[in-house]
């Protein structure tokens, strides 16, 4: 329960992520985008806890539906596992007695700060796209390059992929930024693979980056940076809600969803789902959207419709098939996949959703080289 009369409320939202970070002496969170990642304070792991400032939220993606997402408020009462008027007391101090005058004024305080965060935001996705669009343009078609090559590697040669998808190009030499001490700081440059990520209406909205080292074994860099293993793989721009269209036919009525570009070629590239269309969901996170969380609800994969941001398929699907992974957390993994389909199943009426389960400790792509075999079963969403 919350006391939106409480004074303190307004007050404490106003603290910001970053200082109750300081206070809460949470210090060992590392930039990352937008973001600060690093171990739970509660359940510990490496990465799975990320705070973003400018949205003034939080999540443990581990911990998500046992409190370990939310507001300033919440993180505190997560923290230090303290009621809602107890971390109001913590962030602001003993409750005191205000003027309904004084109570308005925090009130408007309030609001004219929250509309100024939201426009914060908003200015800082508009100059993240157009960033993404820049890297994007200075992309070159991918035929008969190191993309070409890469997804040979992984399976996906020319023979059951004659021509590589219109939404993908190559970088010659993609600088890799991370932040480090409020600035960026370039660590590598070298050749990329480029994939558009496009909003609900088509439109560009992001670039997906995957830095290539045909030397390794999956073709993917292996790069650190003052102690810290970098993943291969990054976004720019704005993700939420959008896909990576690597194929459409016209007439479509099926979608055929994995999280990564090379999990959802694979069924395209050995001939499964014939006219079918092929998006990539980036993350899945991306793909399930924010969830129901409390008493009971961790693994329940229910979906929360008031995200207005999350993916939600286009009309003319109506049957919507999710390709599970079999090298994460199955628990977590399953809830995340049931909630996607369930919120497209609730938002497109007589959709039909699947998941298609990967053998435990392999993805689809694995299945192709030939590590484990694809589930038989699948189940409805």
């Amino acid at each position: 329960m919350t006391y939106p009369d409480d004074p303190r409320l307004a007050e404490a939202k106003q603290k910001g992520m970053v200082w109750v970070l300081q206070q809460l002496q949470i210090d060992d969170l590392k930039p990352s985008g937008r973001e600060l990642v690093g171990p739970c304070p509660r359940c510990g792991g490496d990465d799975r806890f990320s705070v973003n400032p400018g949205k003034n939220q939080f999540l443990c993606r581990k911990c998500e539906s046992d409190g370990g997402k939310g507001d300033c408020i919440a993180l505190v009462m997560f923290v230090r596992c303290l009621t809602f008027r107890e971390a109001l007391t913590w962030l602001c101090g003993p409750a005191q007695e205000i003027s309904d005058a004084e109570r308005q004024l925090r009130a408007a305080v309030a609001e004219t700060s929250e509309k100024q965060r939201q426009a914060d935001e908003a200015r800082r996705r508009s100059v993240a796209i157009r960033e993404a669009q820049v890297i994007w343009q200075a992309g070159l078609p991918p035929e008969d390059t190191p993309v070409r090559a890469y997804l040979t590697l992984r399976g996906i040669g020319r023979a059951a992929l004659p021509r590589l998808p219109a939404c993908l190009r190559f970088h010659r030499s993609l600088p890799y930024m991370v932040k480090q001490g409020g600035e960026w700081l370039e660590v590598y440059r070298g050749p990329a693979m480029l994939a558009a990520i496009q909003n609900v209406a088509g439109r560009f909205s992001a670039v997906h980056r995957t830095w290539l080292d045909l030397r390794e074994p999956k073709g993917k860099i292996r790069l650190s940076h003052a102690g810290t293993t970098l993943a291969a793989k990054k976004g720019w721009g704005s993700k939420k809600g959008g896909a990576i269209r690597l194929q459409t036919p016209p007439g479509a009525d099926t979608l055929i969803m994995g999280e990564g570009i090379e999990t959802t070629l694979t069924p395209l590239a050995v001939g499964a789902g014939a006219g079918a269309a092929f998006w990539a969901g980036i993350d899945l996170g991306n793909m399930s959207g924010r969830q129901l969380s409390g008493p009971g609800l961790r693994y329940a994969g229910l979906p929360d419709l008031s995200d207005g941001l999350a993916f939600v398929p286009p009309v003319w699907v109506r049957r919507l098939i999710f390709i599970q992974d079999g090298d994460s957390e199955p628990h977590e993994t399953a809830s995340r996949m049931r909630a996607g389909l369930r919120r497209a199943m609730a938002l497109r009426p007589g959709l039909r959703g699947q998941v298609v389960c990967c053998p435990p400790g392999s993805d689809l792509n694995d299945v192709l080289l030939g590590v484990g075999s694809m589930a038989e079963d699948i189940s409805d969403g």
